[in-house]
């Protein structure tokens, strides 16, 4: 089921919301119970089978967690008991997202042909997974006593504002939460605005710039320009902005009208001056999580440069595997990885003394160029891509498509850059303060403008659903 869908929000939701706050607000189990029955319903509403798979999670690492701390208690480790959860949950993963990777990889390097059957891959599975692993890591680290409860712990893990596409939330930041949090008109009322700003991102922004790109990539030969592939370029940099950052949105606010803070998963990338920057805002719930689990076990940047180098790559290797299962994913990540390794030791302390415009386009052509690999099937339409960017082949600078895409777009690109900036919602705070019924009723207009999108639109799901 869609957050952008006219059954989620006219149907799901506002029945999920009568039967919740119905409830006593003192029986927190009994709005525990409805949450989770209904995040269970969310899930399964496209893909009933893999609720199961979601459900053995659950109920494994439920287990698992108390097997840890029994073995630490009976003068153990727990390592044993870490490395058989670690190793189901990555195989439980790995099965449904790397098995054709893998075997497609290994008919490639041994020139075999040995047929696989090709498994669709369950929603959401990357995030409950990594959710799961980072409640046993803080389990054996004492950082959190096992949850003994399993409908609070199954609610953890399904919880169905950020089931799909994260923010990826540790048990820690809402473990009081579970067991107490308040609502009330306030927090209903700037979740719902959260929620409309979300759907405003992705219905009206991420939507129009992915039929924009989808246009440019299936442009004939005789329409290509080197202009209009940067078009193309700027406006897919655009929509997985949008895209992903609305679902955080309506996600983060969801979670507030139910009671629950999340953390913010994106603070305005776009404004960074440097790769490293962007990295602190972007998917911020990713980036702390393979910092805290991977790269500070690995030793981090205590360490040798040649050890730390060697952190940084194997962390970012694995941040673009995390992505998808081919090539161009691993690419991705080790290609920021060696950006970073650059930023840290080679040309950092130079970049820091250019003005901050030459270091902001420094940095989005890094991430343009980056989003090249992220977008397309495989190396080798990637690699055409760039070329075709860069000025390699027979094609023009300019034509009169590219005139056309140009003149027909302006306004929405400019539109979006401006968005993708604080100006927007700063302006919008302060006009707040001052107008606040002439604000809310802009809200509700720009809501209705997006739900009429949703009826009259075609279907498009999230960027992120398929990681």
């Amino acid at each position: 089921m869609l957050f952008s869908s006219i059954i989620f929000v006219f149907y799901f939701l506002p029945i999920m919301m009568a039967v919740y706050f119905i409830i006593p607000k003192e029986k927190i189990q009994a709005r525990n119970v409805a949450l989770l029955i209904g995040s269970l319903i969310f899930y399964s509403w496209g893909e009933p089978v893999y609720v199961f798979l979601m459900i053995y999670s659950i109920f494994f690492n439920y287990f698992m967690a108390f097997q840890i701390r029994k073995e630490q208690s009976g003068g153990g480790s727990g390592r044993r008991n870490l490395l058989f959860t670690i190793i189901v949950n990555l195989a439980m993963l790995g099965f449904f997202k790397y098995f054709g990777f893998l075997m497609d990889t290994f008919n490639g390097i041994f020139h075999t042909n040995i047929h696989y059957t090709v498994l669709a891959l369950p929603i959401g599975i990357s995030f409950y997974t990594f959710q799961a692993l980072s409640y046993i890591f803080d389990v054996y680290r004492n950082k959190v006593k096992p949850q003994s409860n399993l409908i609070k712990f199954a609610l953890y893990l399904s919880l169905f504002p950020q089931l799909i596409a994260g923010p990826i939330v540790k048990y820690r930041d809402i473990a009081a939460q579970l067991d107490r949090r308040d609502t009330n008109m306030e927090s209903i009322g700037d979740g719902s605005i959260r929620f409309m700003f979300g759907l405003a991102k992705k219905v009206l922004l991420a939507n129009a710039f992915g039929a924009l790109h989808t246009t440019i990539l299936g442009l004939p030969k005789s329409q290509i320009s080197i202009v209009i592939y940067w078009v193309g370029m700027i406006a897919y940099t655009l929509q997985i902005y949008f895209d992903f950052s609305g679902y955080s949105d309506m996600a983060i606010g969801l979670g507030r009208i139910f009671g629950f803070r999340f953390q913010e998963n994106f603070n305005y990338p776009y404004i960074s001056k440097t790769v490293t920057e962007f990295w602190r805002r972007w998917h911020i719930s990713l980036s702390t999580w393979f910092r805290e689990y991977v790269y500070i076990p690995l030793g981090g940047n205590r360490v040798a440069v040649p050890r730390h180098i060697l952190n940084l790559m194997i962390v970012w290797a694995l941040t673009g595997l995390w992505h998808g299962a081919s090539w161009n994913f691993v690419v991705w990540g080790i290609y920021y990885g060696v950006i970073l390794v650059l930023e840290k030791y080679v040309y950092g302390k130079y970049l820091a003394n250019t003005p901050e415009w030459i270091r902001h386009i420094y940095t989005m052509l890094i991430v343009m160029i980056g989003w090249v690999f992220f977008f397309s099937a495989d190396l080798s339409k990637a690699v055409s891509y760039l070329g075709i960017m860069i000025g390699l082949g027979k094609y023009p600078l300019f034509n009169a498509e590219t005139l056309y895409i140009i003149r027909t777009n302006i306004i929405p690109l400019v539109l979006g850059c401006l968005v993708a900036t604080p100006t927007p919602m700063t302006w919008f705070s302060k006009y707040w303060q001052k107008h606040t019924k002439t604000a809310i009723a802009a809200i509700f207009a720009v809501f209705i403008l997006s739900v009429s999108y949703l009826i009259f639109g075609s279907y498009n799901p999230f960027l992120y659903f398929r990681f």
